[in-house]
């Protein structure tokens, strides 16, 4: 072969990329050479992109592999770093991946990639339950935010650079911003499937159902191994009621990704709207396995557990729960809800104030600690003169809520309801008439710690009435409980056993209500017998637990205010005290004959006076 042939395929090449083969300088040994890198930056160039191609695809693990055989042949390549590193950060291999994108950063400080990458360890960090990093929640999203911006000026196309500032900009609340951010990702790179998720993210949070489905399905059809997308198909079908293909798109998920906390919560939710109530906590407990600060996950538990009348299990997890996230409110609410019910007074007490302590305005937590007062009034003292410095605190902080809630109604007859404890002459027309359920309840309360029962059952009944669910009228059941209005919580739950599916639960309820009247029937008995005895004081407690027990126990409020006036000597406090409950008495027999009434009335003023003579005597004594 001439020399002249020799150099024909060398010239051809050195043309294709650019050399000028006339260098005079350079042997033909030497061109050859420079040819032949030439050719091998080529194949590594076609090596990146097919790595590139394989990350698009979101088949992260063949790509480090890609990437790294690139770097293998190119050590010094930022593109095949900084794309080994985004291959790594994919699979949540933060340290490596940060590595790969310091070492990129080193040799070309502007990468694009790397940037963006970094901005990808930092988020994905977020997902770590590390005290510290949850601490610096803002800080990082900031950050990351940053190196979003520093990968955009050097790439103004980059579809990451975009997602990873659209993701930053979702977690602080700026959506309008993450909307343009993930379709400006989606017109650099209309094949995105990352993209469209994140948007179908966003648009989920916003409860807008049907663009969000819209999204997803663009992130599935070009990603079909895209789990992100099929979690959020599944949440979208869960909001529709279409359990069953939730269930489906959550199994892919979870094959796909088995360790996604959220899209575990996702299945223990469809499984709970089932009816599976086993293979829901199951899936909540492998959530809060992966992410313990959850506190959706183990609410959710407690929604299972109150339903199967498992309070003190449920209240066991929600303390566990408080450990790891002591500020959580909601967590704190449940427990106190939790301890009302079961009767655990001082307990619910102490967590609503430190609800209202964290937030003073915290309208719930200071409805539930009227109702806790109200019932320890009840319990300790039959309700008519509890004082104390705490339950002092408790009205200045209910005052404080109605500040900050100057509209609800609910509060202003909490207020009500607990001034009525203190002795108060309350005028509850003032406050106006109930217009929604919730007012209706709470104003039935407030006429409960009036004593105008037959007021109170006509609020409770309207509610009962309008509840169109067995949810519903479970609920207020269980309020009415919870308040021990017993008539009430029975007619809720036999009502509740009209639908579906509710027969156990009403049954559980009804019983729960067969157990309070017995209670109260058998301290009556006690108190009763007492009384006979002429052991006053047990009796009188005895009466206000059969009272606690069952607030229109007739024959409790007439025997405690035989037993308060029999005390001996004779003290203001319990003749006041037996003049509300003989009030209470009359109230709650209506059909009492005329002479009967005449007769009580009598009693009631004698009451009054001696009690009225008895101040003034102290009065003139304490001069």
């Amino acid at each position: 072969m001439s020399r002249t042939e020799r150099l024909v395929p060398i010239v051809i090449a050195a043309l294709s990329v650019g050399i000028g083969f006339c260098q005079p300088s350079l042997s033909d040994d030497m061109r050859i050479a420079e040819i032949g890198k030439q050719k091998l930056k080529g194949k590594v160039s076609r090596d990146i992109m097919e790595a590139d191609d394989l990350l698009s695809k979101g088949d992260w693990s063949k790509a480090a592999d890609a990437y790294h055989k690139v770097m293998s042949r190119d050590s010094k390549n930022p593109a095949a770093v900084a794309g080994y590193g985004m291959a790594l950060g994919k699979q949540f291999k933060l340290d490596a991946a940060e590595e790969q994108f310091n070492k990129a950063l080193e040799m070309d400080p502007t990468n694009s990639v790397a940037h963006a990458g970094k901005a990808l360890v930092l988020m994905n960090r977020l997902s770590s339950s590390n005290m510290t990093i949850r601490q610096q929640r803002d800080s990082i999203l900031k950050q990351a935010e940053n190196e979003c911006r520093m990968a955009l000026q050097k790439d103004p196309y980059s579809p990451e650079a975009h997602f990873q500032l659209a993701q930053s900009l979702r977690e602080q609340g700026r959506t309008d911003e993450a909307v343009k951010e993930y379709n400006e990702a989606i017109k650099s790179d209309p094949k995105y499937s990352e993209a469209y998720a994140g948007l179908g993210m966003l648009k989920l949070s916003q409860n807008s159902l049907g663009e969000a489905e819209g999204a997803f399905k663009q992130a599935v059809q070009y990603n079909s191994g895209n789990s992100t997308a099929h979690y959020g198909l599944g949440k979208v079908y869960l909001k529709m009621g279409n359990v069953d293909a939730a269930i489906k798109e959550l199994n892919t998920a979870l094959y796909q990704n088995p360790n996604s906390f959220p899209a575990h919560q996702a299945m223990g939710e469809a499984y709970q709207a089932q009816g599976n109530n086993n293979a829901a906590i199951a899936e909540y407990h492998k959530s809060t396995l992966i992410k313990p600060e959850n506190p959706e996950v183990y609410l959710h538990i407690s929604d299972i557990r109150e339903n199967r009348g498992d309070l003190e299990l449920s209240i066991s997890e929600l303390r566990g729960a408080l450990e790891l996230m002591p500020d959580n409110s909601d967590i704190r609410m449940r427990i106190a809800d939790e301890s009302l019910a079961l009767g655990k007074l001082d307990d619910a007490i102490k967590d609503y104030e430190k609800v209202m302590q964290a937030n003073p305005g915290n309208a719930a937590a200071a409805k539930g600690l009227t109702r806790g007062y109200f019932l320890k009034a009840e319990k300790e003292s039959g309700g008519a003169f509890f004082a104390s410095n705490d339950f002092e605190a408790a009205k200045a902080q209910i005052q404080n809520a109605i500040k900050l809630n100057p509209n609800d109604m609910e509060l202003r007859l909490a207020d009500a309801k607990i001034r009525a404890l203190s002795g108060e002459t309350v005028d509850l027309n003032a406050i106006g008439a109930p217009k929604t359920d919730g007012e209706r309840v709470a104003y039935a309360e407030a006429l409960l710690a009036q004593n105008r029962f037959k007021e109170s059952q006509d609020q409770m009944s309207m509610v009962i009435a309008s509840a169109p669910d067995a949810k519903q009228t479970f609920s207020v059941g269980d309020l009415a409980l919870m308040i021990k209005d017993l008539d009430n919580a029975e007619a809720a739950y036999k009502k509740a056993s009209t639908f579906p599916g509710a027969e156990e639960r009403a049954k559980r309820g009804m019983d729960q209500v067969k157990k309070a009247r017995e209670t109260a029937r058998q301290d009556l008995t006690l108190a009763s017998d007492l009384a006979r005895k002429k052991q006053l004081a047990s009796a009188i407690d005895k009466y206000h637990a059969a009272i606690y027990d069952n607030p229109r126990n007739a024959d409790a409020r007439i025997g405690v205010a035989d037993a308060l006036e029999r005390l001996s000597p004779a003290a203001a406090r319990d003749l006041r005290e037996a003049v509300v409950q003989l009030k209470a008495y009359m109230s709650l027999r209506p059909d009492l004959p005329a002479k009967e009434v005449e007769k009580l009335n009598k009693r009631i003023s004698k009451d009054e006076e001696k009690a009225f003579k008895i101040e003034e005597k102290a009065k003139k004594a304490g001069r």
